[in-house]
């Protein structure tokens, strides 16, 4: 067994996990030569959430963070996280549009790019993998969303791990965003996938039920390659395990990370002073630091479960959360068990939300969860039934295709929708993405670079070309 090698993730899933994405750029500026300094395996630090938030929360471009982070941390591998045929958005994309956000992440700076559907469907993977690895040292690590349910089992996982080595992927992550791996079914399950695949397996696994940091150590155990965690002032909670922690508890075994915890700890103290400016700032809730083992029983993730709280407090429904998570379990069953993770967590918690306030289950349905049930998304980890496919769509048809291949070629033309707009190549992905949101951010680029106060000016009502 060699050293086991560490995943910093306080650049883009704990920060997402915590404070809701809002991390900027400047905040992350003085820490990244410390950082590229530590020796992690990589950092992850871009994709998820954090394009979407850079756009319309803290006006920045993702694609110029990115470029500042690479020119910052030369040492150090960064690593992404990317929907596959839903890139960062919330729709499947056409296979033009995917090819060519794959090269300029990568012609950008990422080295390793965690590829996942939320559906574990591999039909939705088969582009962004192939285009991948058309780029000159990329790693493509594809994860396997974990979840439990009837049909999730070790067979389950194993065989799609398989699938996926076939398919090209470099690496394997087994990738828990609810935080459900328990210690022992976790050293059952990598020590399967580790003699059933060839190539090294990562673990990722969330805190919010307070047993991440055991699962991770009995997945080591059974031969994890590489683990994720958080430095201490923005893991925990629904973050991931502290890397400190670990490390310090890996040290002089035969899985020592090699990692010093004086150069970690100067890291460290400069997160605690931005977490402390958070929760002074109402960033951070204390709430999201609280363990939760209601994931264990609801499988929601804490993000999933934020959205929840607040769409029932826009209706007036905050005394019936306990009635939406008892729902969910429920939808998800009617629906071939989707794994919780976006874009599948918000289209089934709404439909919850909805059958309870709704009085009467089903009786409204949301367009995202019908298309889920059409085979929108792609094909659901257990067969839907008849009865409720009809109940929920109709006469209309299911898709028993890949969903892609009903997309015409859309970069041709998202180039033309923004020629007014247009500064760099990389705005076409922009706006294939996020539409209006980034129309709005490239107003606000260019009345900067024209020196425009754009808060004396009414941007909502302006005339955007769409």
């Amino acid at each position: 067994m060699s050293k086991v090698g560490i995943t910093e993730t306080i650049l883009r899933d704990a920060h997402q996990s915590l404070i809701a994405t809002r991390m900027t750029t400047e905040e992350m500026l003085p820490a990244l030569e410390i950082l590229d300094d530590i020796g992690f395996y990589s950092l992850e630090c871009w994709g998820g959430a954090t394009f979407d938030s850079c756009l319309r929360f803290l006006n920045e471009d993702p694609w110029e963070r990115l470029r500042t982070l690479r020119k910052k941390m030369p040492k150090t591998k960064l690593q992404m996280l990317f929907r596959g045929q839903n890139m960062l958005g919330y729709r499947h994309y056409a296979d033009d549009i995917v090819e060519y956000f794959v090269q300029k992440s990568i012609g950008n700076g990422i080295d390793i790019i965690r590829i996942f559907d939320a559906l574990n469907d591999i039909r939705n993977l088969e582009t962004s993998i192939k285009a991948a690895k058309k780029e000159d040292g990329a790693h493509v690590q594809v994860a396997i969303s974990y979840t439990t349910s009837p049909v999730h089992n070790i067979e389950y996982f194993v065989k799609y791990a398989k699938e996926l080595e076939e398919t090209g992927a470099d690496s394997i992550c087994l990738k828990d965003m609810a935080g459900l791996l328990v210690p022992f079914e976790t050293y059952d399950l990598v020590k399967a996938l580790k003699e059933s695949v060839k190539i090294p397996v990562q673990l990722h696994s969330h805190f919010t039920a307070g047993i991440a940091n055991m699962s991770l150590l009995k997945g080591i155990e059974a031969g994890a390659d590489i683990i994720d965690t958080a430095l201490s002032p923005l893991g925990m909670g629904t973050s991931h395990p502290a890397t400190e922690s670990m490390v310090a508890a890996l040290a002089g075994t035969e899985y020592d990370t090699g990692l010093d915890l004086k150069k970690l700890n100067v890291a460290t103290r400069y997160f605690s002073e931005l977490r402390h400016k958070y929760l002074e700032n109402g960033l951070l809730n204390p709430k999201m630091l609280e363990v939760d083992t209601n994931a264990l029983i609801y499988q929601v993730p804490g993000g999933m479960l934020s959205n929840l709280v607040s769409q029932l407090k826009q209706s007036g429904n905050e005394d019936k959360l306990d009635e939406v998570l008892m729902e969910v379990p429920r939808v998800r069953k009617d629906c071939g068990y989707p794994p919780l993770v976006t874009p599948s967590s918000q289209i089934v918690g709404t439909q919850a939300v909805f059958n309870i306030i709704g009085g009467e289950r089903y009786k409204m349905v949301t367009k995202e969860f019908k298309g889920l049930v059409r085979g929108e998304y792609g094909r659901t980890p257990a067969p839907i039934s008849p009865e409720f496919t009809k109940k929920t769509i109709g006469d209309e048809q299911p898709i028993t295709c890949r969903p892609a291949d009903l997309l015409q070629p859309e970069l041709e033309k998202m180039r033309g929708e923004i020629s007014e707009w247009y500064e760099q190549e990389e705005d076409i992905l922009t706006y294939a993405q996020f539409g209006q949101v980034a129309l709005n951010f490239f107003e606000k680029r260019r009345n900067k670079k024209y020196g425009i106060d754009t808060n004396h000016l009414d941007t909502e009502n302006l005339v955007h070309p769409v």
